[in-house]
């Protein structure tokens, strides 16, 4: 790929052609990703070496911690944030290559549907994300986990694990449900902008 697609590709992800959509990589690319990536790591950085169950045996802490965190929040949230870059990231190679000029995609229908359905991909994605954090951690932390270790020893079926910060991990789960709707209402916000730019009723840039 040559220097100019490369630098075609840089600036319509960071610049998209919708002001709500600038928003939105502003909001997404910088807000988001600090408070994951710094106060993520402040906050779950070392919650495998200070989680303890009773016995307090390395085997069983290691073994209700798997059990506690299938996977842990950090590798969630990179991955959700990753996976909902892809569908954008397609589009803005799809018009590097094509050599689509920003101002030019809400001119013409087709790069104008390519693009709406990027943002409805997103959606979906958040939605979806969304929906396996509810499933994977819920929206509270527990002081007290209740760990099965029937299968690691037959003298005790149930034993109770303390979970380190649990308050600071709910405001933090809290916090990442909240920047997803945040996300969700900027991907819809940005179809109506679009819409709104279509038919006219705003000035399209």
């Amino acid at each position: 790929m040559s220097p100019n697609y490369i630098r075609s590709f840089s600036e319509g992800c960071l610049r998209p052609p919708t002001v709500i959509g600038q928003f939105h990589t502003l909001f997404f690319g910088s807000i988001r990703m600090f408070f994951l990536g710094v106060l993520g790591f402040a906050v779950y950085g070392n919650e495998a070496l200070h989680f303890s169950c009773d016995p307090d045996k390395r085997e069983v802490n290691l073994f209700c911690y798997n059990q506690f965190r299938p996977i842990t929040p950090q590798v969630f949230w990179a991955l959700q944030l990753v996976i909902v870059l892809v569908p954008g990231a397609f589009f803005h190679l799809y018009a590097a290559c094509k050599s689509i000029k920003q101002e030019d995609i809400l001119k013409k229908s087709s790069y104008t549907g390519f693009y709406i359905f990027s943002v409805f991909l997103r959606i979906v994605l958040e939605v979806v994300a969304f929906w396996l954090q509810i499933q994977l951690f819920g929206f509270k932390v527990n002081a007290i986990y209740m760990c099965d270790v029937g299968a690691l020893d037959k003298k005790f079926n149930i034993t109770r694990c303390m979970v380190p910060e649990h308050f600071e991990k709910t405001i933090f789960l809290i916090a990442m449900y909240t920047f997803t709707v945040i996300t969700v209402i900027l991907c819809v916000a940005e179809i109506f902008e679009i819409s709104c730019r279509r038919l006219g009723f705003l000035k399209t840039q």
